[in-house]
C-alpha cells in the first residue's frame, strides 16, 4: 500500500485552492483588457474615418471650386467668340 505524506498533500491541495480561488479575477482581467483593446481600436476607427471624411470633402470643395472656375471661363469664351463673330 502506497501512504502520501500529508504535508505533500496539503501542499497540492493549497494550490489548486489558489488557482481557483485566482480564476474568476484572471478571467475578468482578461476581459477587461479585450473590451478596451476593442474600445480602443472603435476610437480609432472612427477617427481615421473622420480624417477621410474630411480630405473627400476637401476634395470636392476644390473640384467644386474649380468647376466654376471653368464655367465662368467658358461662358466668357462663348460671350468672346459671339461678339468677334459678329
Amino acid at each position: 500500500m502506497n501512504t502520501v505524506n500529508s504535508q505533500i498533500t496539503d501542499s497540492v491541495t493549497q494550490a489548486n485552492t489558489k488557482v481557483l480561488g485566482d480564476s474568476p479575477a484572471l478571467a475578468l482581467s482578461n476581459l477587461y483588457q479585450a473590451t478596451s483593446q476593442a474600445l480602443s481600436n472603435a476610437a480609432h476607427n472612427a477617427t481615421t474615418a473622420q480624417q477621410q471624411t474630411n480630405v473627400t470633402a476637401q476634395t470636392a470643395t476644390t473640384m467644386g471650386v474649380a468647376t466654376l472656375f471653368a464655367i465662368d471661363t467658358a461662358s466668357t469664351a462663348v460671350g468672346t467668340a459671339s461678339i468677334l463673330n459678329a
